[in-house]
Parts: C-alpha cells; sequence; structure tokens
C-alpha cells in the first residue's frame, strides 16, 4: 500500500478541532456551502461498481443504502441523501472523488470503501475534514487497530475474525498444514497474518504463501506451487471475481481429487452462485450474515431481491444495517457535527436484521456475532439460493481481536 498511514498528530488534531467549524473555514462554496449550512444530510457511497468486487458489493450495495434512506424517513427534518461514485478500486482515483464530496457537495459520511488502501486514504482525508467513514467492505484488522481513526466505524468483517471463525474449525478437522494464494494488496497481507496466527496457535503448520495481483485471470502458476507444497489446506485470501476464478481454476485442476482442500476465507452469497454448488459444496467459509437466518432477515432479504433481482451479500446488508444506524445517530445528536453523532453512533445499540446486541466499540469496531457456514450439496439445496449450512455461531467477543493490547491509540 502507498498511503500514509493516520499518524498521531493528525488523529489528535481531528481530535482538538472545534465543534462547529463555519462553510468558510472547510473552503466550501455553492452547493456545498449550502449543505453545510442546512441541507439534507448527505451519504456518499464510494463502491466497485465495474471490476473485481462490483458483484459482492457494487450497484447492489448503493440500492442498499437507497434503502436505509428511503425506510428511514426525514433525518435533521429532510430526507437524506445519497450520491455514488465509481472509485475503479483506485486509492488516487477515491481520495480526489471524496476530497470533491467534502468540500463541494456537502457529503457529510463515505459508505463502503471496497479495498483497504482505499478506506485508510479517506480515513486520512476524514480525520483532516471531520467527516465520518462507514467502512463497509474493507476487511483489514488495521483499519481499527494501527490506523484506527475517531471518525471511522468498520461494520462486516476484519481479517482476524474471519480467520477465528474458519481457521480453528479447519484444523480441527485435519487441516495442520496450510498453503496462501493471497491478493497482492493490504487485504490479502492481513488476511495472510491474521490466519497465520490463528492456525499456527491451534497446531498447524504455514508452508508457504504466493501473491496474485488484484483481477488476476490465470491462477495456474500459483495453484501449481500450492500442489507442490503437498499442504492439505490451500487458503485462499482474496475475494470477489478472484476467489471465484481460483476456485474453478483449483477443480479444473484436480486440488480437491489428490486429497487437497480448498477453503475460501472471503466467500460469498453471490461468489457461490457463480461457482455453482457441484464445485463449491463442502466449502467451510466464515460470514457476518445469511439471509436466511432468520425470520427478520428473510424478510428484509426478499425485499431486497424484489428490487435487485437477487438476494444480498454479507456487504450489502451490511451497508444498509450501517447506513440506518448513521442516521439514527444524527437524528439522536440533532446535528451532523462528527464529534456528536461519533459518541451517539457508539451509544447506541446494533439491533436489527443484520444483528443483535451489537455495539460499536472506542476503536469503530461494530462487535457482533460471526457464523461458520458450510456450502451445501446440490441434493440439499431445496431453493434458488439456498446454499448454505450455519454451522457454528462464534461471539463477538471470541472472533473480533479485543481491545485489550489494541494498537488502536483511541483505546
Amino acid at each position: 500500500m502507498t498511503n500514509a498511514p493516520l499518524t498521531r498528530r493528525t488523529m489528535l488534531g481531528g481530535l482538538a478541532a472545534p465543534a462547529l467549524v463555519s462553510p468558510a473555514v472547510l473552503g466550501l462554496s455553492g452547493r456545498g456551502a449550502r449543505a453545510a449550512a442546512g441541507g439534507p444530510v448527505t451519504i456518499g457511497a464510494l463502491s466497485d461498481l465495474s471490476s473485481a468486487y462490483a458483484d459482492i458489493s457494487g450497484p447492489a450495495l448503493v440500492k442498499s443504502v437507497q434503502m436505509a434512506i428511503d425506510d428511514f424517513g426525514p433525518c435533521l427534518g429532510q430526507k437524506a441523501r445519497l450520491v455514488s461514485a465509481d472509485c475503479q478500486l483506485k486509492p488516487d482515483v477515491s481520495s480526489a472523488i471524496a476530497r470533491r464530496w467534502y468540500d463541494q457537495e456537502g457529503v457529510d459520511a463515505i459508505i463502503d470503501l471496497p479495498s483497504t488502501a482505499i478506506a485508510l486514504a479517506i480515513m486520512q482525508l476524514s480525520v483532516e475534514r471531520r467527516k465520518i467513514v462507514l467502512a463497509t467492505s474493507p476487511g483489514s484488522s488495521d483499519i481499527t487497530g494501527k490506523f484506527c481513526s475517531p471518525y471511522t466505524t468498520q461494520w462486516t468483517y476484519d481479517s482476524h475474525a474471519m480467520a477465528k471463525t474458519i481457521g480453528p474449525a479447519i484444523v480441527r478437522d485435519g487441516g495442520d498444514s496450510w498453503f496462501f494464494i493471497a491478493a497482492d494488496y493490504g487485504f490479502g497481507a492481513a488476511l495472510v497474518n491474521d490466519m497465520t496466527q490463528v492456525v499456527q496457535a491451534a497446531g498447524a503448520k504455514v508452508l508457504g504463501t504466493v501473491r496474485a495481483p488484484l483481477g488476476t485471470p490465470d491462477f495456474s502458476s500459483y495453484l501449481l506451487q500450492a500442489q507442490a507444497s503437498g499442504a492439505k489446506v490451500v487458503t485462499l485470501a482474496n475475494g470477489g471475481a478472484d476467489a471465484v476464478n481460483c476456485i474453478k481454476q483449483a477443480h479444473e485442476f484436480g486440488l480437491q481429487r489428490e486429497g487437497q482442500r480448498v477453503a475460501a476465507m472471503v466467500l460469498m452469497d453471490t461468489d457461490v452462485r457463480s461457482i455453482g454448488l457441484p464445485i463449491a459444496q463442502g466449502t467451510l467459509l466464515a460470514t457476518a450474515f445469511y439471509w436466511d437466518r432468520t425470520a427478520e432477515s428473510r424478510a428484509w432479504s426478499q425485499r431486497f431481491r424484489a428490487l435487485v433481482g437477487r438476494m444480498p451479500t454479507m456487504l450489502q446488508a451490511s451497508a444498509y444495517s450501517q447506513a440506518t444506524h448513521y442516521l439514527k445517530a444524527v437524528q439522536d445528536a440533532g446535528t451532523r457535527d462528527a464529534d456528536r453523532v461519533m459518541d451517539r453512533m457508539r451509544a447506541l445499540p446494533v439491533d436489527d436484521f443484520y444483528v443483535r446486541n451489537g455495539r460499536v466499540r472506542q476503536d469503530g469496531l461494530m462487535l457482533h456475532d460471526m457464523y461458520l457456514a458450510k456450502v451445501k450439496r446440490p441434493s440439499e439445496s431445496t431453493a434458488e439460493w439456498d446454499q448454505y449450512s450455519l454451522v457454528a455461531t462464534v461471539p463477538g467477543s471470541e472472533a473480533f481481536r479485543p481491545l485489550q493490547g489494541s494498537a488502536c491509540k483511541l483505546v
């Protein structure tokens, strides 16, 4: 990653900023000044609308945020406004969009941010502007760890929680040697680091790691190295289209027939749909949400499907929950001031179709349960999106890294 980390000086500067900042001080003019002075609360969805993560977040996530705004109704006397843009999975493009949104278009909070590198860039800018980041899709545990920000919440999952949910289960099932095929950027590195610590603590060995660029179409050379390692578990530390392509090609290479298990650290409903149950069956995965888990999750997911045409991924469901909680905090605080809104986001419980008894910690992490799921056999599936069996619930206090010993300077 090329982004500069959030420094203590930057973060303390954000904390020490005055409670009220005029549009003139912020350099706002025209539309931005009007919004800052009293226009509608505005959320910007910065998503991958056309690349590797467009299916698991993307346009459907933007629609989920709009659902949240429509369902919430007036916030500070007016219906909230949504703007959106394609981040192109580029931190520099994302920073330019965020700067324009903050300085010219009166955006109060930015949601989604589909990669760790993009998230860190926007987090730093948001501290400077005293704006809120609603990190839905990025999964590095460093976001609420060493790079934590007073204005960021991380809602869905992180690399530590994914590792703690799936790693021990595979080791207990005989997976005592591991090889990683990882995305060659911050999230992939965080997944490998967190999973390595978890499986080694459980008594397994890590035999090697290879890193593949984002959007790699051909994983053959990486799969050959995984085969040659002799590892019992070939673990994919990537997501979206990369995970789909890698699993399909692993099947073609016959890794499972030769006795190697392919495990995906980040696999979602739409990914399984793309792969197909005949290939994906039996795969263990970690998830923060499954549409068929409760009556409430089913009801909301059917509404989402009527709008989008398919069931939601955990990221798309999470975005609705996170946007709704933000609007509740703004309404409860009676202001869009970032410090006061963040105080209310931490104080208000999170209790909806997405999560029960969730809470936002001081480091910005929304603590909630995680679920170990197993992809069904074709014969077990009774409907189009009936893809998972939930094997176990991992309490949030076990899945996520504890605050004790955290590298976050806010703790």
